[in-house]
């Protein structure tokens, strides 16, 4: 083997491999295992700490991220003054100005680790003005994220008339839609909860689905994103997946209404969901904020049924949805902090469990995106974090510091170990929080 440009020693891997070297060439892994023969170029001593695959958040919405108090600051925290904010923010917004807060969250998503995002941007509006803008973030990010953009018809496809807008606009929704493709948006969205009536939802089912199969596109869907019960145009996702033949390429986001479904008829739809090859994304920091609110108690927790979806062969991600927006005023673009919440709504406390967690917000979201190249074996790209942390649960548990974040073997972010200084007579100088080792 030539010699590498970079070799990571003494790290351990989230498959439980502890004590491994990784080796990097022109920007893949080429080599990885313990005690590696040779040397690199750099080397790098990871002192027993954890080697990540990057975080990938596969549900965003990038349009709208950081506009915190723009042009107030949603008072209630609930999701319909977020939706009554959004549009009275939606004319105001400017090209520059949302490029400028897409690069900081980027930014701030660098030095995460989080080196790959599905955003859904906003086509209800006849100037896609923030499709233009996403699209010119993504060539701009291209070096080091890898960034998907969903064509979401936020205000229903069917339900939305730009002319409301901008009178003498002779495009429908479904044409903004499909002009946003055009442009070259990767991915279709929908909303069918949104639109006015359970058929017009399950019409704009069928009519997205179709939009997709006819490009060769993947689908993303918002569906039932809502405490109501009898919301179930998952159900009809996943028939149109299977009728159109596009299994593996279509996912499912929210599915809070599973929640508060019948056992009964759970048991019906979830094996439909995994024979489709239909994914789920869950956003627990919003699914637990918004979902509820018209409870008083018992107070539902919203969070779709994550546990059984995994134990039925779904492929299950978390997203983070939004920071810092008209619908959630906190974050900061950590996914362990996403991973961390999601245990606890899960009540994914049991061992396998937590590592499904972790594995929710790396590998299961790479995945539904597609992503080439992704992981720790040879002939993956060379995209990693090195944690503050021995294994992926004590990741979780510390939300732990990123050490240092590579792209393609380029080292792109630092961070300093997380400590803090004792002055306490006899005691330790120094905490790092890290469990003690065992014998």
């Amino acid at each position: 083997m030539s010699q590498p440009d970079l070799m990571l020693r003494h790290v351990n891997l989230p498959d439980g491999r502890v004590d491994v070297d990784v080796a990097v060439r022109d920007g893949r892994i080429v080599g990885i295992g313990p005690a590696l023969p040779g040397e690199a170029h750099e080397t790098v001593d990871g002192g027993g700490m954890l080697l990540s695959p990057p975080f990938v958040d596969v549900h965003f919405h990038m349009d709208a991220t950081l506009s915190y108090g723009l042009p107030r600051v949603n008072a209630s925290g609930t999701l319909l003054e977020g939706i009554a904010l959004w549009g009275e923010l939606k004319p105001l917004l400017t090209q520059e100005a949302l490029i400028e807060r897409a690069m900081a969250y980027c930014d701030w998503a660098a030095a995460r680790g989080l080196l790959a995002i599905r955003t859904h941007v906003d086509t209800c509006d006849p100037r896609l003005l923030a499709v233009e803008a996403l699209l010119e973030v993504k060539r701009r990010v291209a070096p080091w994220i890898d960034l998907q953009l969903v064509a979401f018809p936020q205000d229903g496809v069917l339900r939305y008339d730009p002319a409301r807008d901008h009178p003498g606009c002779r495009d429908s929704a479904l044409d903004l839609l499909r002009k946003a493709l055009d442009l070259g948006v990767d991915v279709v969205g929908g909303i069918p909860h949104f639109e006015r009536t359970m058929d017009a939802g399950r019409e704009s089912v069928r009519l997205l689905a179709e939009e997709a199969a006819r490009r060769g596109l993947r689908i993303d869907m918002h569906c039932d994103e809502t405490d109501d019960p009898m919301s179930r145009h998952i159900e009809t996702l996943a028939f149109e997946t299977h009728r159109l033949g596009l299994q593996g390429r279509v996912n499912g986001s929210h599915l809070t209404s599973m929640h508060s479904m019948d056992n009964y008829y759970v048991s019906k739809l979830i094996p439909l969901i995994a024979e489709s090859g239909v994914s789920a994304t869950a956003n627990p920091l919003i699914n637990i904020t918004i979902q509820g609110r018209h409870d008083t108690y018992p107070k539902r927790r919203g969070m779709t049924r994550v546990p059984e979806l995994l134990a039925a062969g779904v492929t299950v991600a978390f997203g983070h949805d939004c920071v810092m927006d008209p619908w959630y005023s906190l974050g900061s673009g950590d996914m362990l902090e996403v991973a961390h919440m999601g245990l606890h709504v899960a009540q994914m406390t049991g061992q396998q469990a937590m590592r499904q967690c972790f594995a929710a917000v790396t590998e299961a979201p790479a995945a539904i995106m597609g992503l080439e190249g992704y992981g720790l074996a040879e002939g993956c790209h060379a995209d990693f974090v090195l944690l503050q942390a021995r294994d992926p649960i004590e990741a979780i548990r510390l939300r732990a510091a990123r050490l240092g974040v590579w792209r393609r073997g380029r080292l792109i972010s630092r961070t300093a170990p997380a400590t803090a200084q004792l002055h306490l007579p006899g005691r330790p100088s120094q905490v790092d929080w890290l469990a003690a080792r065992r014998g």
